[in-house]
């Protein structure tokens, strides 16, 4: 059976080996994916049918987006609320820890496309900071893991940093924003629930556009997530010609119940 890891390395992440699988003109996208990383899985790979459909809309570059100059740098002015490195403190008694800029696909229509996809993160001691800033201010009860996608890093990396969250006795609350389960359900091994499992309680947003995109495997790796105990939530981005249709997101919301995921 092949493993997460071997499936994330079949990724086509140069717009060279796309064109060998769809319609695309590399050299148009070149300039986009040196400045935008590009990663499809396979699983992805299968879901697009044809040029400019959902899946391909979502995951495809495009020209466009080194010419459009509509969107700030930091379009949710997440920096500036930024006390430690990769920890956003906007709200009063929760906070976003951005642990990893990478993931498994990289949405063409991030907010963060001036993170993810580049080399290197967390760096030796910045773990500690975040902890201590957490428990120097005890009105926080409620962290977001985001990146990047948490669950992309191995096993020991993710346990270390629930483990260490774990040490403030105020933190009430983890959540880990994903789109793993979705694009990657490989990664959802026994043993990653096990581990999730020792520091409950967890809660995890899914990251989900899209009915198609609940396939008979991604349904399973939800299934164990919600059998490892951790309650499920659906975040969903409003996107033209991808789900801006009543009946899509209808059918949207009941694929996502009968896979768990409320």
């Amino acid at each position: 059976m092949e493993t997460w890891r071997q499936a994330l390395a079949k990724s086509i992440t140069k717009p060279a080996e796309l064109a060998k699988h769809l319609d695309v003109d590399p050299s148009a996208i070149a300039d986009v994916t040196a400045e935008y990383p590009m990663r499809i899985t396979p699983m992805w790979m299968k879901l697009i049918k044809e040029k400019g459909d959902a899946f391909w809309r979502q995951v495809v570059p495009e020209p466009e987006e080194l010419t459009d100059d509509s969107p700030a740098d930091d379009p949710l002015h997440e920096d500036l609320d930024s006390p430690v490195p990769h920890l956003v403190h906007r709200y009063p008694d929760r906070v976003l820890f951005m642990v990893t800029n990478q993931c498994p696909i990289y949405c063409r229509f991030c907010t963060r496309k001036r993170l993810v996809g580049k080399p290197g993160f967390l760096k030796e001691g910045e773990l500690e900071r975040v902890v201590q800033y957490l428990q120097a201010h005890t009105e926080v009860r409620d962290i977001i893991l985001s990146g990047g996608d948490p669950l992309l890093l191995p096993d020991h990396l993710l346990e270390r940093i629930l483990k260490a969250l774990r040490t403030v006795p105020h933190l009430e609350l983890i959540r880990i924003g994903s789109r793993v389960p979705g694009s990657l359900p490989e990664r959802i091994t026994p043993e990653l629930c096990a581990m999730i499992k020792q520091y409950h309680p967890i809660y995890m947003n899914l990251h989900f556009n899209h009915p198609d995109e609940l396939t008979p495997e991604v349904r399973t790796a939800c299934g164990r997530l919600a059998d490892a105990g951790v309650p499920l939530g659906a975040q969903t981005v409003l996107l033209k010609g991808v789900n801006d249709d009543p009946a899509v997101m209808v059918r949207l919301v009941h694929q996502l119940l009968l896979a768990r995921v409320k």
